[in-house]
Formats: C-alpha cells, structure tokens, sequence
C-alpha cells in the first residue's frame, strides 16, 4: 500500500503567497545577473507561476519525485521551498544546494532533480518511475517539459515505454508558445494532446492561468496515476513574460502586454482584498532581503583543482 500522505487544497491566500514570491525570486535573479552577481545564464518562469503551484501542490515530497527542465527555478521553490539554496548555487556559492556547481539549471535536492539538456530528463523520469512501481508503489514521477523538447525523439521513446510497461510517470506539457525564440507555429505540428495519445496515454489539456483551476486539473491526473499506476499527459498552455534566458527576445510587445491581462498573480491577487494582498508582498520583500543578505555573505564556491 502507499505511505503517500493526502494534501488539502491550498488556500487563496497559500497559493498566492507560493506564486507571488516565485514572480519576486525571478525578479531579483534577473536584477542580479544585470549586476553581473550570478555564475552562468538563467531561464525564469515569470508568467508560468501557476503550473508550478497548481500541479506540485498535490505531491508529496517524501515519496513522489519531479523532474525539471532549464525552467525550473518556480518548480524547485514551489517543492522545496529552498530559496537560500537556490539563491545560493545561481550565484556560486558553497552554501548552495549543489554547492555552488550546478548553477541555474541543475539541480538537486530531496526528490527533486532538474537539468538543462532539453528533453533528457524525460526518460530518466520515466526510469524512476519504474523503480517506484517497484519498490514505493503509490508514487508518481513528474516530469515538467517545454514545448521545444516535443522536437526530441527521447520524449516520445519516454512515452512509448511509459504506456507499454504502464509505469506511473506524469508528463507536464507547459506549453509557452516558443521554444527560445522560435514561435510554436514554426515548430511544431499537429496537437499537442495528441502526441501523448498516440501513445495510448490518457490525456487532458487546460488552457488557464488561474492556479485553482490548475490545481484541480493536476488532482485529478495525479490520482489517476496513482490509482493506475500508468502514466498521464497534462498539457498547460501559458506563457512566459520575460525573454527566453536574459534579453533573447523578438517577440511583439503588444503579444505580451496582451498576455499580461491574463497574469496569474493578478487573477489569483483579484480575489483578496488590499490588505492581503499588502501584507503578501511586504513578508515577502522581507524574506528576499534576508536571503540576497546571506547569499552574498557566503564563501564562493573553489574552482576545481586542474
């Protein structure tokens, strides 16, 4: 039987609280890596916040595990809650959680891994899901993938195996309409769903920014697979308001400021009240200030010897 602890839905204020200070952690690095105090590149999720707090909130960190992408920074906030740990190892410090090695895009800690080669994380997820069938029955394996890993062969391999050995691994679609700087429409053909039901997996597509419609949609998919122990393709359409990495982006910026008006922060911020919303935002200032501190006062990370 699984030891898998239920969750409760998360409160208005709970998930705006998660979402709001992912939006202000990526805004910060941003601001950093301007100042020149970030070690390598980095990929924000600002505008994808709901997808990392709608689907991660039903899992449980003791036995499900996540796999990200080069997008990952909302995904390993939202699991772990680690922003030292994460603040620290973008900035190359030893106090990070891979200390100060694995810089923006690989990660880990806990049950949570996350690497920047696109798509490869796919069939290692797939892989870990067997071991889970095997030995944490119950688990699930969640794997978060961009639009722009549909053009790797390994990620249908991933699913291929996924269906044929019916092993519970939940693949998550975060479909932001380009992959870098390439518009979707040049990309990719075909539906999206579609290509997991090729597959004959079981699939659902949302196309919403509210983070409780996410997170019923990501219920259901997740006790699916819990239930059967076969894997599941959950497509979100979203969309990232910052460039692709730093200042990559040609994108129309009418198209974004259209995008705005569906925000997550916004639509979730609506429903509370000033003071909600006032306190949110002051807690969370508070929390970057004392992490940036730490973060800068900590030793940097030894070159390896040659």
């Amino acid at each position: 039987m699984s030891t898998t602890t239920e969750r409760t839905d998360p409160s208005l204020l709970e998930a705006y609280t998660q979402m709001y200070f992912i939006r202000r952690f990526e805004e910060t690095l941003l601001d950093l890596f301007s100042e020149g105090k970030l070690t390598g590149t980095t990929h924000t999720c600002i505008g994808q916040e709901a997808n990392a707090v709608g689907v991660i909130w039903n899992l449980d960190p003791a036995h499900d595990v996540v796999f990200s992408n080069h997008r990952c920074h909302g995904h390993y906030l939202a699991f772990t809650d680690d922003d030292f740990g994460l603040l620290s190892e973008v900035m190359g410090k030893v106090t990070g959680v891979c200390g100060g090695k694995g810089g923006s895009q690989h990660l880990h800690s806990g049950n949570f891994y996350s690497n920047g080669v696109l798509g490869s994380i796919a069939p290692v997820a797939t892989g870990v899901a067997l071991a889970q069938k095997e030995h944490d029955a119950g688990a699930v394996s969640v794997v978060f993938l961009g639009d722009g890993a549909l053009g790797e062969g390994v990620v249908y391999e991933s699913l291929n195996v996924a269906s044929l050995w019916k092993l519970p691994v939940l693949f998550v679609v975060e479909n932001n309409f380009y992959a870098q700087t390439t518009p979707i429409e040049l990309a990719l053909a075909g539906s999206i769903r579609d290509r997991g039901a090729a597959f004959g997996v079981e699939s659902a597509e949302l196309d919403t920014t509210d983070v409780f419609e996410i997170q019923q949609a990501a219920n259901d998919a997740v006790a699916r697979v819990r239930e059967t122990q076969e894997p599941f393709f959950l497509v979100l359409h979203t969309y990232r308001f910052s460039p692709h990495s730093k200042g990559d982006d040609h994108r129309d910026p009418a198209e974004i400021a259209d995008r705005r008006l569906r925000d997550p922060i916004v639509v979730a911020g609506t429903r509370l009240s000033d003071d909600e919303r006032r306190s949110v935002e002051e807690a969370t200032e508070r929390r970057l200030a004392m992490t940036l501190e730490a973060a800068e006062q900590a030793p940097a990370a030894a070159p390896e010897a040659a």
